[in-house]
Order: C-alpha cells, then structure tokens, then sequence
C-alpha cells in the first residue's frame, strides 16, 4: 500500500504533470504559436521528448508582430484547439503573444468566467525591442487584460536583462538565462501547489490579496538571492538580509523604482527551511523603520508563505507587490 507522503506527493505532482501508461510524467501545458518555426525547434530539441505532441499547436504563418492578425485573422482559426487550462504565459509585444492570447483570455472570460485566469506576461523595453510595432501591441493587449484577466505577473525584457549582468555575471544573456531566471519566479509563486508549508495558501487567496481593485491587477514581482554561482558558495545569507533584498530595485523583475509611490498589499513567499518567528521579527522591524509605506487604508499589508520543498536551509524568496502612486499634491 502506498504510504500518505507517497499520496500527497502524486497529488502534487498532477497538479503541473500527467502521468502516462507507462509511467512518464508529462507536463500539463499547452505551447502554442501561429506559425511553426519555434514549435518546431522545440519537437526537435532536447526537450522534444518532454512535451506531448498533441499539446502542441502550431500554424503556417506567423502573426508578423500585428495584433490584429493574431487576434481577428489567423487566431480565430486556433482559439477553440486551446481552451482548457488557465495559467498563460505570452509577450506583450508579438503578434501571437498581443493579438492571440487577447483572443484566448476573451473567449475564457465568456466560457470560463468563474475561473480563475492567471497570467506572466512579459513586457517590451525600450532598449530590448526586435519591433518598432511592440509599445502599439502592448497597449492593445493592457487594454484587454484590465477587463478579462484576474491576476497578471509583469516581467521586463530590460530588467531581466540587467539582473544577468549584473547579479549574476551572465555577460551575454541568452534567451536560456532569460527564461530560468523567469522559471524561478514562477516556480516560487506556484510552489504552495506542490509542496506544503508551514504558512500555506493557495493561488486564489494569493490573488485575493494581491488585487485590491478588479481592474488594478499588475502584481511587481521580486527574487532574492540573485547572486552568481561563485559567491553562492561563500556567502551565507539571513532571513533579514534576503527579505530586504527584495525591497531593492535591482531585484524586480520590472524597471521601475516603488520607492517613489505607495505599496497596497505586500505577498512574501518563502522557500526552504524558515522559521516563521524569524520572518515576523523581520516583518516587524520593515514596519517600525518605515522601509516601505503602504496606502493609508492597507497600513499593515503584509501575506506570508512558507513551505519548505524539503531543502535544509532557506534557499530563496519571491516578493510580490501591489503598489500604486501617491496622491498628487493640491
């Protein structure tokens, strides 16, 4: 007979994966573009033994960075081959990921309303742009994200970028480097579905939190450690230094500085082997020092996770924001 840790295991694990006949597990994901150049790479690739081929759809023409060939034209073609799961992942300044994913959250809206509708979205930068039509799709696809998504984690090519060079001493960033240093993120926001903790919630009541007003749903995200592999191996880390980290510009995962507004609400995950007396005292002394202000209606905003994904130390902590601007002075 199997053992309860063995069940809590498999019920986490199909949380993400399938389980096939002959004991593979199989991601629960569906990859999707319009035209069939990167899908290919991927059947091809070392990963093509990862995914199913049938969740993996693909055209014969691209979107040609225009939203309205991804939304109106060649999208309508693929929308109903799509339709079953909710955690999205697109860009805002291509054709598919603007024109496309519109498409998909709008028709989920209307078939799926009572679902919860998640997205990772990430955003064009100035100095990172392959388009000079990237700032008009993204503020088609903003436009209808505020009516149809629930909750959308923000990332910024340029950021991203900066966080290789910098933190970690990538001094070319590859789209490999982009794309695990994104990974994580999201592998921290989504751990409560895979592992348990001491302090443990899931993706609805992190949404609850995070999303003060229906339409002002762009949570900041921020990750710490971010530190290259050479100083990971001397440098020993607190609970107060990392959780402070996350308050430092240079860990977001967009371009922007809060320091200059107000926070609304406040969501910190932790990974690994954390006391939660440890993270009270350090959330404690955030708020006699004034490291951050919050609004005056949210002046003790602050949502705690831990779970430890069996690791003997703390090993990383995803900080999720929603900030807002101060009022203009009269």
């Amino acid at each position: 007979m199997p053992s309860d840790k063995q069940t809590v295991v498999d019920d986490s694990m199909s949380t993400f994966f399938s389980e096939t006949e002959s004991g593979k597990h199989v991601p629960r994901a569906m990859l999707v573009d319009l035209e069939p150049t990167v899908i290919d790479e991927i059947k091809t690739g070392k990963y093509r033994m990862l995914f199913h081929p049938e969740q993996m759809v693909s055209g014969k023409e691209d979107a040609a960075n225009n939203y309205a060939r991804g939304h109106y034209t060649i999208g309508k073609e693929f929308i109903d081959l799509v339709l079953e799961r909710f955690l999205i992942f697109h860009s805002f300044g291509g054709g598919t990921g603007s024109g496309f994913t519109s498409l998909l959250v709008e028709r989920l809206s209307i078939d799926y309303g009572k679902k919860s509708k998640l997205e990772f979205s990430v955003y064009p930068a100035p100095q990172v742009s392959t388009s000079v039509v990237e700032p008009y799709n993204s503020v088609l696809t903003t436009h209808s994200t505020l009516e149809h998504s629930d909750c959308s984690f923000m990332v910024d090519n340029e950021a991203i970028y900066d966080i290789c060079r910098r933190n970690l001493n990538v001094e070319r960033p590859s789209y490999t480097n982009l794309n695990r240093l994104i990974s994580q993120v999201v592998s921290s926001i989504t751990a409560s579905l895979r592992f348990d903790g001491a302090l443990n919630v899931d993706l609805i009541e992190f949404q609850t939190n995070l999303v003060p007003f229906p339409r002002v749903h762009f949570p900041l995200a921020t990750y710490a450690p971010l530190i290259s592999a050479d100083k990971a191996y001397h440098e020993s880390l607190s609970v107060a230094d990392i959780t402070n980290a996350c308050f430092e510009p240079t860990n977001q995962m967009v371009k922007c500085d809060p320091r200059h507004g107000k926070y609304m609400a406040v969501c910190l995950l932790y990974r690994g082997d954390v006391v939660p007396k440890d993270v009270n005292a350090v959330i404690a002394t955030i708020k006699t020092k004034r490291i951050i202000q919050f609004v005056d209606w949210c002046p003790t905003g602050f949502k705690v996770r831990i779970f430890s994904a069996e690791e003997q130390k703390l090993t990383s902590i995803a900080l999720v924001t929603a900030g807002g601007r101060e009022k203009a002075q009269r």
